[in-house]
């Protein structure tokens, strides 16, 4: 009997000797595995901050583009105010042009989402509205001239007239006509611009989001200093979104040195009288509701142009 109880005392101490390894053994390896858990969630740290902070960086970029769009298009509204013209006309559209130039800076205040695509967009808005405007400083430009030109060519008929009343009247009468020139110009005017929302059974209808496609109405208003014959018209439709409608070809035409996408053409017989014209549009994506900007193009200037609401 005693020595069964040396037998189990000595087994139960070889047990606990063979359980005190495995326990060191077993804190080891949790102690490496917090280790390594511990770098894993370090190097996790870095890259989180180092993605922040060119996350940071792009933004404030992105900041920087959007005060000198809002810049520039301070200075462009500065331009318009400082242009002063007699011509009607021209008035109306630098006014047309000065209101957009005012809803484009309401824009851009409201904007709280900035990425690069709408730092693009607002940039090529005020692209085409510099454009624009150099279009009109050279239509002010040459109608200084003519008027420089007139007010020499009147000075030197007047001094005819004292020698002689036939050189006189021929004078007067030459003098009149370069008048009447300057006034009514070689330009094709487009008038009474509409956009008409159409069904599928080319029905005009209230809502535009029921059309399937437009219609631009106009006339070409009659000019005797125009040259008659066939030529093709542009319409440039701007939908409320600020995008040109066009079709996948994103046709071309070339305005004032530079290529504009536009949305439909036309070819007409012109001849010297009021011509009504209608040009459609298809877009198999819809319509919305808004202000559109339709704008019509002829021998390469700009014809008229007008806002139009559809609801």
């Amino acid at each position: 009997m005693e020595e069964n109880k040396d037998y189990n005392s000595s087994q139960y101490e070889d047990d606990d000797r063979m359980e005190a390894p495995k326990s060191a053994k077993s804190i080891r390896g949790y102690q490496t595995i917090i280790v390594i858990l511990a770098v894993i969630l370090a190097a996790l740290s870095i890259l989180y901050f180092n993605i922040h902070r060119q996350q940071q960086e792009e933004y404030d970029l992105l900041l920087v583009d959007r005060d000198s769009i809002k810049s520039n298009l301070s200075h462009l509204m500065e331009d318009f105010d400082n242009l002063q013209i007699s011509n009607d006309s021209i008035s109306q559209s630098l006014g047309l042009e000065r209101s957009r130039a005012d809803s484009l800076m309401e824009r851009l205040t409201k904007e709280r989402s900035w990425s690069y695509a709408k730092i693009k967009k607002y940039e090529k808005e005020i692209g085409t509205m510099r454009t624009i405007m150099r279009g009109y400083l050279r239509q002010i430009d040459s109608l200084n001239t003519l008027n420089k030109n007139l007010i020499k060519e009147n000075v030197s008929y007047r001094k005819e007239i004292s020698s002689a009343n036939l050189r006189a009247e021929v004078a007067e009468e030459k003098a009149s006509e370069l008048s009447t020139k300057v006034r009514q110009g070689a330009v094709i005017r487009a008038r009474g611009i509409r956009l008409v929302p159409l069904n599928a059974r080319d029905k005009e209808v209230s809502r535009v989001k029921n059309a399937s496609r437009l219609r631009v109405e106009f006339t070409l208003a009659g000019n005797d200093l125009a040259e008659p014959g066939e030529r093709t018209v542009y319409v440039r439709i701007t939908s409320p979104d600020g995008y040109v409608q066009s079709n996948a070809s994103a046709a071309t035409f070339e305005f004032e040195g530079e290529r504009l996408t536009y949305t439909a053409s036309r070819d007409v017989d012109y001849q010297n009288e009021d011509l009504a014209v209608g040009v459609y549009y298809n877009d198999g994506a819809g319509f919305t509701a808004g202000t559109y900007r339709v704008e019509v193009y002829a021998d390469g200037r700009l014809a008229g142009q007008s806002d139009i609401v559809l609801r």
